[in-house]
């Protein structure tokens, strides 16, 4: 059931790139939380009205939600992944980026009609 949602200030590009960036994104998370891509879910949420520091210059948030634990050398190589990969695709400068990293218990998470706890 992981998740990566990613919203950005910035205007969306075309529709291939933003596609190519999810599938990106959910093939990596997958790989990084040793999960199956079938559970992986990528969202993308461009022109969100936005500030960091202070100003409107590009800037970009980033969830990422996992049912199990992440750790610390999980989310470190994670951080260091997807912030490059959204300056790549996005043009969002990695000191521009904030990650959430949340663990969920199987039971507060839901799928199929039922939960994974």
């Amino acid at each position: 059931m992981p998740l990566i949602k990613v919203q950005t200030s910035v205007e969306g590009p075309a529709k291939t790139t933003v596609e190519a960036l999810l599938k990106d994104l959910s093939a990596s998370l997958s790989k990084h939380l040793g999960k199956p891509e079938s559970y992986v879910m990528t969202a993308f949420e461009p022109s969100v009205p936005m500030t960091f520091a202070g100003t409107t210059d590009p800037a970009c948030f980033i969830e990422i939600k996992s049912v199990g634990t992440m750790g610390g050398g999980k989310t470190k190589a994670m951080s260091q992944d997807f912030c490059a990969k959204v300056q790549a695709a996005l043009g969002v400068p990695t000191d521009r980026t904030y990650i959430e990293f949340a663990d969920a218990q199987g039971a507060m998470w839901g799928w199929n009609g039922t939960t994974f706890g």
